[in-house]
């Protein structure tokens, strides 16, 4: 009998993949007309970019907390 490989664990439906970063990187790169040798810096920008737009989806998702809203006034 053989054995399967692992599995990787399930992704949640807000988990960045590989794939959207690599999108977003390139997107950048091309926006800045190409330069050569800041690869990092487009993956690092691409993947900051992309956590703050889920986390932004996430607290508008998010019921407000009872006594979080102004009083009427």
């Amino acid at each position: 009998m053989e054995a399967s490989a692992p599995q990787p664990p399930p992704r949640s439906p807000d988990t960045i993949t590989f794939e959207q970063i690599r999108e977003r990187a390139y997107e950048l790169w091309e926006r800045n007309h190409r330069p050569e040798g800041f690869e990092i810096e487009f993956w690092l920008l691409a993947e900051r970019e992309l956590r703050k737009e889920r986390d932004r989806q996430r607290a508008d998702a998010a019921p407000a907390a009872p006594g979080s809203e102004p009083p009427p006034g």
